[in-house]
């Protein structure tokens, strides 16, 4: 009966445990082999324990290749999502305009959207324009694109928490509207405009379907790894996986770490923000 009764109670925590072994195995399983010394092309079946892979994770030219074009468009990416969703995220918490509702929905529509659907739309609209050539620049205006989605719905729900209090203390202490915005706002929300800016780096650098359709010549490193799958996948493309997570991890432990940090900042009292000197909040 013990045994019964603890399981009971505890059954939510050991199904979340399972569920995350679950998610998480495939990435033991891409970290495991990333130390393996296959005898042929193929890395499906354990030889034997090497780390020469990790000591040259870089030795194939045209992995690297493909793996900064990645890197460079998710990090512009990272930047235009973030400043364009950011900007859309308050217009729509903060202000009444015609039209409102209907952003609210349109901004849904491409996460609700199949990736073969928008990739093949964007396809026809770049080649119906005809001002860019398919390469890293409509790749580029592809993953913004669906990547605001996700910002704006990350630093909305950030938003739509704010104390304006807070701002209406910063502006009593004599601060404009920018100094507050600057000052108080902006480190507020921090933690989910980095959260928006780490996941729509993530969906980028992830992206294989619309990037198939938009990239033309240019190779990325999802698009190398599929090319790569007909005659045998390089060990050093698991080494990399690996890296990719592991920095994944570590920011993601320094956007929870900030965001503590913030809701601190945030459970503070407007009276106590209004008792400090006003040299803090500079005009």
């Amino acid at each position: 009966m013990k045994a019964w009764r603890w399981l009971r109670e505890n059954a939510v925590m050991i199904v979340g445990i399972l569920a995350l072994l679950y998610m998480l195995t495939p990435i033991f399983i891409i970290a495991l082999f990333s130390f393996n010394n296959p005898s042929g092309r193929y890395n499906f079946e354990w030889v034997g324990f090497t780390t020469q892979y990790w000591a040259h994770p870089f030795a194939i030219s045209e992995l690297t290749d493909a793996l900064l074009v990645s890197i460079r468009l998710a990090f512009f990416t990272a930047i235009g999502a973030t400043i364009l969703g950011t900007l859309i995220a308050i217009a729509l918490v903060r202000y009444q305009f015609f039209g409102r509702k209907a952003a609210n929905l349109l901004i849904v529509i491409p996460m609700a959207t199949p990736e073969v659907v928008i990739g093949a739309s964007l396809l026809s609209f770049f080649l119906t324009l005809n001002v860019f050539e398919l390469g890293f620049q409509t790749l580029l205006i592809a993953h913004i694109m669906f990547s605001v989605s996700f910002v704006v719905i990350v630093v909305r729900s950030r938003l739509i928490g704010f104390d304006r209090r807070l701002e209406e203390a910063s502006a009593d202490l004599g601060a404009n509207a920018f100094t507050t915005f600057r000052k108080v706002t902006l480190p507020l929300i921090a933690p989910g405009v980095v959260s928006a800016a780490l996941l729509s780096f993530a969906l980028s650098i992830d992206d294989f379907v619309i990037s198939n359709f938009n990239s033309g010549s240019e190779v990325t490193f999802p698009l190398y790894i599929f090319g790569a799958n007909q005659r045998g996948i390089p060990v050093q493309v698991n080494v990399i996986a690996t890296m990719l997570f592991l920095i994944t991890v570590f920011a993601m432990v320094v956007a929870i770490v900030q965001q503590r940090r913030a809701e601190k900042a945030s459970a503070m009292r407007p009276e106590e923000i209004a008792n400090k000197p006003a040299m803090s909040l500079p005009v």
